[in-house]
């Protein structure tokens, strides 16, 4: 089932998710329905907050990174982004590393707008996947950046959270109208602050 992605501005996003054990109720179908959003909004990762549940997972499917243009040399960073599925529970960052690099990030709560987040190029993350078991794994490139950026979510941390005051200030009348529901998506969106809902 398609669930609505949770705009910019909704409290859900800034708030710090709570933990969950194995019998949460539905999880499985939960983290389903995580995987149809996410394809359907064409995003790479997805966190449990965008979708109104302040909970303590994320969802990945970096494949898209994998894809090149004939003839393009490869990206080193994108080595192993076929095969880059994953679901995160419980999630602890236990170190980041390597040199900080800029990307243009995006997040399908704040539609329509990228800007560059620096991270650092390396990160080791404990969690429990789909089916319970213990990981305690490490990333980098382009996985390294999706795990950060998604593990922000369940800490109530946005990527405008990490671009300067100045940028965010010029940013401000395109994040209030996200709010507001002035802005064109093709996907399911609840914003916080709609007129006439």
């Amino acid at each position: 089932m398609i669930l609505p992605i949770v705009a910019y501005g909704d409290p859900v996003l800034k708030r710090m998710a709570d933990e969950i054990d194995e019998d949460y109720d539905g999880l499985k179908e939960l983290i389903d329905n995580m995987f149809e959003t996410m394809y359907n909004a064409q995003g790479v990762g997805l966190a449990a907050p965008q979708i109104g549940k302040s909970i303590r997972l994320f969802i990945v499917d970096g494949s898209p990174f994998a894809e090149q243009e004939e003839g393009q040399e490869p990206d080193p960073k994108a080595v192993g982004m076929e095969d880059f599925k994953q679901v995160f529970i419980n999630p602890i960052i236990e170190e980041e590393e390597g040199e900080s690099w800029g990307f243009h990030e995006g997040c399908l709560s704040i539609p329509k707008i990228r800007e560059e987040v620096q991270r650092k190029s390396k990160v080791r993350i404990t969690y429990y996947d789909r089916d319970w078991n213990f990981k305690d794994e490490t990333y980098e490139g382009y996985a390294a950046r999706i795990i950060q950026h998604e593990y922000d979510h369940v800490e109530g941390i946005l990527f405008t959270d990490k671009i300067s005051p100045l940028k965010r200030k010029l940013l401000n009348k395109k994040l209030s109208n996200i709010t507001k529901g002035i802005v064109d998506v093709d996907y399911k969106m609840k914003f916080p602050n709609k007129k006439g809902r």
